[in-house]
């Protein structure tokens, strides 16, 4: 047997995780709550937007959209499970000593920092079935400073995945000010995440709102095309994407 500090650090890291993944598999999940009140299309974070282009069938490919994860026994442990293997396994590292630049997601080598564990968390969980539109990425600002968590989209309201806690909370119990995340049915895409949300106005909203239509370009063979895509909102959620595209015109040559 290894005997080594290291191997020594490794089993009470292991040890460590598999208490926490028993004590939060014994409560489940917590009593649902109202989900996020999501606004109208927003920017994209910069850092993600050079994901896509490193990563284009991780943003370019429409998800279906299936309504909330119904969270039993079996997704509720693969939720705790996944949150405590990435938090345990990756050593958090900002991105200057990693790259020598900012703003740079990329799935962990066993170092990252907030969006790299996020990343992973997410590639986890849709590897054991979790759909991707109820897997976003989402900004949030603690204390004044931004952050990336983790939103699992569930019956049992919006649950938070966080780098910085073991625990997984409802997004209304983890004190940050929600900004942004991924837009359920076109992950490359990003909305608004409401300020001052009032769980009983939002219920009320179940006529469907057409936000501001985006327009954006595609290079289709030696053809430019454009396309616009009409998000539908009802009742706090995105509900439908309408993407209609027309030939544009030849691109200029590079």
């Amino acid at each position: 047997m290894d005997s080594s500090p290291k191997a020594q650090r490794t089993t009470r890291r292991i040890g460590i995780l598999l208490g926490m993944m028993m004590a939060a598999w014994s409560t489940g999940p917590a009593q649902a709550s109202p989900s996020m009140a999501i606004g109208g299309p927003t920017s994209q974070p910069i850092g993600h937007y050079r994901f896509c282009k490193a990563n284009p069938g991780e943003c370019t490919i429409p998800t279906p959209d299936h309504g909330p994860l119904r969270v039993d026994g079996e997704a509720w442990k693969n939720i705790v499970m996944v949150n405590a293997l990435v938090n345990g396994t990756v050593r958090p590292m900002n991105d200057i000593d990693i790259y020598g630049r900012d703003e740079v997601w990329a799935y962990p080598n066993g170092v990252g920092d907030c969006e790299d564990y996020v990343l992973e968390k997410r590639r986890e969980l849709m590897r054991k079935g979790v759909p991707l539109s109820d897997l976003l990425i989402t900004v949030v600002r603690r204390r004044g400073e931004g952050h990336a968590v983790l939103t699992v989209r569930t019956d049992r309201g919006d649950l938070i995945l966080d780098n910085l806690t073991g625990a997984i909370r409802q997004w209304d119990q983890t004190g940050y000010v929600f900004v942004k995340r991924q837009s359920s049915p076109y992950p490359g895409r990003w909305v608004s995440i409401r300020e001052n949300q009032d769980p009983l106005v939002a219920a009320a909203e179940v006529a469907p709102v057409a936000t501001p239509a985006t327009d954006f370009y595609l290079r289709k063979g030696n053809a430019l095309v454009r396309c616009t895509e009409q998000l539908t909102e009802r009742s706090r959620a995105i509900t439908a994407a309408t993407l209609s595209c027309a030939a544009f015109g030849k691109p200029a040559s590079n």
